[in-house]
């Protein structure tokens, strides 16, 4: 099986030793990515615009490596209160208002850079 790391400039550089994501075989396993604009790298403000940001970072990632949002198969959310989990569910749901994928949602103590949201996917090559 073939591994091959994707990197796209439409989300925000690895902030440590990782790829952006993993292409190994038929899956695309992308690493977390938080609410952080990819040219700035200021972090977004407010859970709101956070998801938003961390789903449009997630869609950029999937789509270099020529895929899309409805092939995701399993999604992790973190987020440093369970008090945004309703609010972050409408948000999550229009990306994902069709089939959505697997999902665990958890409660972390702190993200990187401050972030309130998190989001990590695995994709499957149609």
């Amino acid at each position: 099986m073939k591994r091959t790391v994707v990197s796209t400039d439409g989300a925000p550089k690895a902030i440590g030793p990782y790829s952006q994501a993993i292409a190994a075989g038929d899956f695309v396993f992308c690493s977390g990515q938080v609410g952080l604009d990819p040219v700035s790298g200021d972090l977004a403000e407010g859970l709101e615009q956070q998801v938003l940001r961390g789903l449009e970072n997630m869609k950029a990632v999937l789509e270099e490596a020529g895929l899309s949002s409805a092939d995701v198969v399993k999604t992790t959310v973190f987020l440093t209160s369970m008090d945004d989990f309703a609010a972050m569910n409408e948000i999550y749901e229009k990306v994902f208002s069709d089939s959505p994928p697997a999902r665990s949602t958890v409660a972390v103590k702190e993200l990187p850079k401050g972030a309130v949201f998190e989001i990590e996917a695995i994709a499957l090559a149609p």
